[in-house]
């Protein structure tokens, strides 16, 4: 063998070792985020139970309500202007209810057997009949219909209009628009609080929470929030008297007692958090962000703690709760190029 075929062979081999150690990088690079991925998610107190296709397109999905009564969870598929309903029961979709435009809230008021969802392709608030599953009106939701919340005292439904800076309201009873509440500011969610029977709004814009009465649609209280950028998402839980606000600029969760008018409590949360939920029985706040990443908090009666918080899919921003099986379920955009309906247990 001449010193030029052992210099050709030489340089074959070294090529062949750098192709293999190059691959073998390669696959570390693939392994460790994966392998991260699976920590995180291991360090929430959850277990996966069931990955359920949905139907439509690989397209975002936002808010839903659930029916304990009907077992009936409903579904905002953004992207295709449709309501999915799905059977917890039964773990199928009994129906898919169209023509709602770029719908982004949904809201069950089951003492009147309707959900309401926001258009906001159309800048209306609709109404569809729990029993029929079929649009019955149509109302006026302002320029960007949002998150909505019912007074059940008066049967009025209030709508975020986020950047119309105010907030519908609408009698249910006639499905008409009554009144628009300016805000002065980039509204976020809009909930009911059993407790004060009031309805409380982020104004993510001026960094407050604003009171309002049912009674005579007067704000009654502006709540300051320091710390908060983007205050949009919101939960209140009566008996505790506490509201949670999720700061989608900061990714912070403000826990603000709703007797003082104050916020007591400050935490680090996933990125761009969204939705909340929360399960009353072991007092579980799950609070989901755009990261993918979901936080959880146990509330007591006196003390508020995180109690974990790891990945649970792509863009898991909407999170609802069963309260009789505890299951959790996040609809998940796209997953091997599919929408689904990711279920969730406490461990």
């Amino acid at each position: 063998m001449t010193r030029r075929n052992m210099s050709r062979r030489l340089a074959v081999l070294l090529y062949l070792i750098l192709l293999a150690l190059s691959a073998g990088a390669g696959m570390l690079v693939h392994l460790v985020p994966r392998a991260a991925a699976e920590q995180a998610a291991n360090s929430l107190p959850l277990t996966h139970v069931a990955d359920i296709p949905l139907p439509g397109r690989a397209s975002r999905l936002d808010y839903e309500s659930y029916d304990p009564g009907r077992h009936l969870l409903f579904i905002a598929h953004l992207g295709d202007s449709e309501v999915i309903v799905f059977d917890t029961q039964d773990s199928r979709v009994v129906a898919r209810i169209g023509n709602v435009a770029a719908v982004h809230g949904v809201l069950v008021a089951s003492e009147q057997s309707r959900v309401y969802a926001s258009a906001t392709g159309t800048n209306e608030v609709v109404a569809i009949d729990e029993a029929t599953l079929k649009i019955t009106a149509r109302m006026p939701g302002g320029v960007y219909p949002d998150g909505m919340a019912y007074a059940p005292d008066t049967q009025k439904l209030y709508v975020s209009d986020e950047t119309g800076g105010t907030e519908t309201v609408i009698d249910t009873r006639s499905s008409r628009r009554t009144n628009t509440i300016p805000l002065g500011g980039e509204v976020g969610n809009t909930q009911y609080d059993a407790a004060s029977r009031h309805i409380f709004v982020n104004v993510q814009s001026r960094r407050q929470l604003f009171e309002i009465d049912p009674s005579n649609d007067a704000i009654v209280a502006r709540i300051d929030l320091p710390g908060a950028q983007g205050n949009h998402g919101l939960y209140i839980v009566p008996q505790q008297h506490l509201a949670f606000v999720a700061c989608e600029g900061n990714d912070r969760l403000l826990t603000v007692n709703l007797l003082t008018r104050e916020v007591v409590q400050s935490f680090d949360i996933g990125g761009d958090p969204d939705v909340l939920a929360f399960d009353p029985g072991p007092g579980t706040l799950y609070v989901a962000g755009e990261a993918g990443v979901v936080s959880m908090f146990a509330v007591g009666s006196s003390t508020v703690s995180k109690i974990g918080e790891g990945r649970v899919g792509p863009n898991a921003h909407v999170v609802g709760v069963d309260p009789s099986t505890h299951r959790v379920y996040f609809p998940l955009k796209n997953v091997d190029g599919h929408p689904v309906l990711r279920v969730m247990a406490p461990r």
